[in-house]
């Protein structure tokens, strides 16, 4: 699709030559010789690069550039003028020109401007284009990335998604892995070609190779056709594989081979198949500490670990509790066809103090549940489960969530937090009752919410 032009210049004969040459070129070109009503077209449509002139009656160059930045700021901007001089080329380009021509100008070099900030413009609506994706899909959507660690999770998404880099994705079960595998496909030059996802723990060992590698005709029992292994059908694609601290020493060593040979052989078969794939893998496991043990290759593992992203769990990115328990709210109740409209404060406080050691996917079947059996339009403290609200649940999901390694200071704190936590249940999330029970000032309760990013109603 051509390069979309928008042409300002009050004198109309200047308009129809750079109309003229530009179009022998290529372009689409809308060209108005009134800046006002180029503002107002900008509005309603698709404009790749603006090509202004700097001295026009009702507002000038600058002006005109200093609201594309403003409102536009993907789309560069052209400056011509006849009255050229160091001082206004230096403020052009100071409020942001993409480039500054002196008027009367040579076709080549107007042509040479024009290629470049085209040029420019692609990239810049390809990265629009890549953030708006991240946010439609992951934004509002399946992935709410409103704390810091999660906003750092997808910056990481966004900056190894266009590679062809092996991706480690690491995290407890259920917070996620399979969704940033795909927001990594989705956004990389291999999105429309295949994802596909493979559970390393789901097969025993001779089914998994078979169903990676694919398997010749007779070459066991029950094969009675050639199949095409999880390897060839990603072909160009995305191949996640959850649970790769699974994989048995005898199929690290096969997939060491895929990564730095590109080749695989089916079961059976002694042909090498050539493979162009892009490797997400998951785990749950602590890999190098795997490897320390014997347990995992180290060689396979840094082939692996290229680029690492780490999703935290739940309990960790308290912040986007609130806004993931809406967005399930939302999706269940269309499936259930009923229309809850939120949750009372009670609840939220609830949901927002419990430890969830099964991350976002506990979560979620929390609030499908309420969808089910609520009977009011907002799910209040009634409709959760009985483990949500006990405090000694909490309290115990807590404790046992503790790393077997962790030293004095970080232990301590966790269970600091734990019984805060705890207090605030049994006081109904009322911060002076909290206050009392746990033998503290208010002010002293307050500081250690904010210390774990608890919430308490200042009562």
């Amino acid at each position: 699709m051509p390069a979309n032009i928008l042409i300002l210049d009050d004198e109309k004969n200047y308009l129809l030559i750079l109309e003229s040459i530009l179009e022998e070129e290529g372009y689409e070109v809308t060209a108005l010789s009134d800046p006002e009503m180029g503002l107002a077209y900008l509005e309603d449509s698709e404009v790749d690069v603006v090509l202004t002139d700097m001295k026009m009656p009702k507002l000038t160059g600058n002006d005109v550039l200093e609201h594309v930045k403003k409102k536009y700021p993907h789309i560069p901007v052209l400056i011509m003028t006849a009255f050229g001089s160091v001082e206004s080329a230096v403020e052009a380009m100071r409020i942001g020109a993409f480039d500054y021509i002196t008027k009367p100008f040579a076709n080549e070099e107007l042509l040479l401007s024009i290629s470049k900030a085209v040029s420019f413009a692609e990239t810049q609506q390809d990265n629009l284009r890549l953030r708006r994706q991240l946010q439609e899909k992951f934004g509002s959507g399946n992935i709410i990335a409103r704390g810091k660690g999660m906003r750092e999770v997808l910056e990481m998404v966004n900056r190894a998604a266009p590679s062809k880099s092996t991706v480690l994705v690491m995290g407890e079960s259920g917070t996620g892995k399979e969704l940033i595998a795909r927001a990594i496909h989705d956004n990389s030059p291999r999105k429309s070609m295949p994802f596909v996802s493979v559970n390393c723990m789901a097969l025993n060992p001779g089914v998994l190779e078979s169903e990676l590698f694919g398997h010749e005709k007779g070459s066991f029992t029950g094969a009675t056709a050639l199949r095409k292994g999880r390897f060839e059908q990603a072909s160009k694609g995305t191949l996640f594989l959850d649970e790769i601290g699974e994989l048995t020493p005898e199929l690290q060593v096969k997939l060491l081979r895929v990564l730095q040979e590109h080749q695989i052989e089916r079961v059976g078969g002694t042909e090498t198949i050539d493979v162009d794939i892009r490797i997400v893998a998951a785990t749950n496991k602590n890999l190098q500490e795997a490897v320390s043990k014997g347990e995992f290759r180290e060689d396979l593992f840094y082939r692996l670990n290229v680029v690492s992203i780490f999703l935290p769990p739940l309990r960790e990115r308290r912040e986007d509790i609130p806004f993931l328990a809406d967005h399930f709210l939302d999706q269940y109740s269309k499936e259930n066809e009923k229309n809850f409209t939120g949750f009372t404060a009670a609840a939220m406080d609830y949901l927002s103090a419990y430890e969830w050691p099964g991350n976002v996917r506990q979560l979620e079947n929390v609030i499908e549940r309420c969808t089910v059996l609520g009977q009011n339009e907002t799910i209040d403290t009634g409709d959760l489960p009985p483990e949500i609200k006990d405090e000694e649940s909490q309290f115990k999901s807590a404790v046992d969530l503790l790393p077997a390694r962790l030293n004095l200071a970080d232990t301590m704190d966790k269970i600091e937090a734990a019984l805060v936590r705890r207090a605030l249940v049994r006081a109904e999330f009322v911060q002076v009752k909290a206050a009392e029970m746990l033998g503290l000032s208010k002010s002293n309760l307050q500081y250690k919410l904010k210390k774990y990013g608890l919430l308490g109603k200042a009562k």
